[in-house]
């Protein structure tokens, strides 16, 4: 059985992250190993194919503002202090094999809808960094 020493816990910014985060939490508790938290801002430039004409900066920063806010909350009651959560602005697959190998996590924790068939073709976060990891990858089935 493997031996974890870094996890790694992928969130979004909804109440379901409390899902991904117990289990994270768990699984670092039970192995006695560090905890931290990420979470990916897309680009709004990507939603829109670049061809935006306005300046999106203070919208992607108010974006950054919040999540870093979300993060301290769920910081503070998961035990996970400052230095060890993340918020980065990129593509959240390409981000999070980034950050794992970067950083040597053993594990990432990510939620999953549980989608099947076109949708799950159309797209999946989970899917997508489960693809290409180095690391161990745990899915947590969202309720």
């Amino acid at each position: 059985m493997t031996e974890y020493n870094k996890i790694l816990a992928a969130i979004d910014l909804t109440e379901e992250s409390a899902q991904v985060l117990d289990r994270a939490r768990d699984l670092a508790n039970r192995y006695n190993c560090t905890l931290e938290i990420v979470h990916i801002i897309e680009p709004l430039g990507y939603a829109y194919g670049g061809d935006i004409p306005m300046d999106l900066t203070e919208i992607q920063r108010q974006l950054e503002d919040h999540a870093k806010e979300f993060l301290a909350k769920a910081g503070s009651q998961y035990q996970v202090d400052n230095s060890q959560q993340h918020v980065i602005i990129g593509r959240p697959e390409t981000e999070i094999h980034r950050l794992s190998e970067e950083c040597d996590f053993d594990l990432v924790v990510v939620g999953s809808h549980g989608r099947h068939g076109i949708k799950l073709l159309l797209g999946s976060t989970a899917n997508g960094i489960l693809h290409g990891a180095k690391c161990d990858v745990l899915a947590v089935r969202i309720q």
